[in-house]
């Protein structure tokens, strides 16, 4: 109201202009309109140029378990949840010595500035085998993505090449790891830091490194770093029984994967980090970058892994050929996102209990809510032995057995020794455990046929 009669005033020239602003802006109700209205434009949605939309940043998948309670229940505030996701990188960059108008000459400044000697010196083996991605997530105080993901840039020459702007891919990289959820166990920071970690060992191989374009490394970095991007701790049947708007939105197919690339294309134009190339070479990157994350649905493993023996037994992989190469970055990544079990044994060990506790807190939901327990969410009947045995048996065996068909080095040589060497140390748990070793989880057993793959042929 007295913000209408200060208008009215102006509007009769009873009142000069600059005086009524002044009246205005000591309103409190004036600030909390103009609190309102910027939250608001800063939730709209980016649109796509490319025939569909994106998910913008922040949106933040959560589960929302209101549709399983009674009216009569606390409902809890949705808006409420959004206000905070949007305001989280805002507070990241009023924390972050980067942001406060630091000059840099160039990008090694940048490393010389964020990282601390322990942290530098870890960098200087990135692409070692035996990285301990989770010291170096301490080491950067909880920034290992974004410390990572730079220094690979920089390392690869990308930076220089695509003529990118530092400050740009900075803060393209700052959300991307924002929008990782760190009360995630596994689908965190961390593991999107650990496959870009392995992606790298991978393009340094020799078939690939001396076939690979600046392009293709682009792509398989980018990727990499956000192919679980705003994970939201479940896998694709909860969402599907729940209902959640991504089965709807996607159809119930690959619904986590096509999440994960409109998130990152999101980011990507929000970012404008490459806002200077053609629309054109865009579309291109962001089209190439939704294959790469696709390829990583577990549920199209055979299709993938049946493929790539064909390739193989036939001899006519060419990575002269763009479609090939891209084809073998897809198998590239499919072998990162899934290479914990060829990691050392503290590593693997780490990352089997935290995939596990994702997955019986998930099973914990479903019985609290009577959905009925996925496969392998069940704590009573299933152990963290059974499950890695299973997991190793049916779907990690198989696809490294052929990544070393096509990579015969001696990184293959030495991830299937740690995935040898680890699946006996989980049957001397399970023997302990249940008195037997020649078990395997059941679960796996029961999954459609079609998405388990054949045993790998070694030649």
């Amino acid at each position: 109201e007295s913000f209408l009669y200060y208008t009215k005033c102006y509007l009769r020239e009873s009142l000069p202009l600059q005086a009524m602003f002044i009246c205005i802006l000591s309103l409190p109700l004036f600030h909390t309109f103009i609190s309102l209205l910027t939250l608001f434009l800063g939730d709209v949605r980016v649109r796509s140029r490319a025939g569909f939309e994106t998910e913008r940043r922040g949106s933040h998948p959560y589960i929302d378990f209101r549709i399983f309670h009674s009216n009569s229940e606390i409902e809890v505030s949705v808006s409420a949840r959004n206000v905070r996701r949007l305001l989280s990188f805002q507070r990241y960059l009023r924390s972050s010595r980067f942001f406060r108008g630091i000059t840099v000459p160039n990008s090694s400044n940048i490393l010389d500035d964020d990282y601390n000697g322990q942290a530098k010196c870890m960098l200087e083996k990135v692409g070692n085998w035996n990285f301990d991605i989770f010291l170096f997530d301490r080491l950067t105080n909880g920034n290992s993505l974004v410390s990572l993901t730079f220094h690979l840039f920089n390392l690869h020459g990308l930076i220089e090449h695509f003529q990118l702007d530092t400050m740009k891919l900075r803060r393209f990289l700052v959300m991307v790891q924002e929008d990782y959820h760190s009360q995630n166990p596994y689908h965190n920071a961390v593991h999107a830091a650990d496959v870009t970690q392995a992606m790298h060992c991978y393009l340094k191989e020799p078939k690939l490194s001396k076939s690979l374009t600046p392009w293709d490394v682009l792509l398989s970095l980018i990727a990499a770093a956000t192919h679980d991007l705003d994970h939201p701790g479940v896998n694709q049947p909860f969402l599907i029984k729940t209902n959640h708007y991504l089965a709807t939105l996607y159809k119930n197919t690959s619904v986590l994967e096509n999440h994960h690339w409109r998130s990152a294309v999101g980011l990507l134009r929000e970012s404008g980090l490459f806002a200077h190339m053609s629309l054109e070479n865009r579309q291109l990157m962001e089209s190439q970058i939704g294959d790469l994350i696709l390829a990583t649905d577990i549920s199209q493993q055979n299709e993938y892994l049946s493929m790539f023996r064909s390739h193989l037994d036939r001899g006519d992989l060419c990575l002269e050929n763009a479609n090939h190469r891209h084809f073998i970055l897809q198998m590239a990544l499919k072998c990162a996102d899934i290479c914990n079990p060829c990691r050392t044994w503290e590593l693997s060990k780490q990352w089997s209990e935290k995939v596990t506790e994702e997955f019986f807190h998930q099973g914990d939901i479903e019985k609290k809510y009577h959905l009925g327990v996925s496969p392998l969410c069940d704590r009573q009947t299933e152990t963290i032995a059974n499950i890695q045995i299973g997991f190793m048996t049916y779907l990690v065996e198989p696809l490294f057995g052929e990544w070393a068909r096509f990579s015969n080095t001696r990184l293959s040589q030495t991830m299937l020794g740690h995935l040898g060497l680890n699946k006996a140390s989980w049957k001397g748990v399970q023997r302990e455990q249940s008195g037997s070793g020649d078990d395997v989880d059941p679960a796996f057993e029961e999954m459609d046929s079609d998405i388990l793959p054949q045993e790998p042929r070694l030649s």
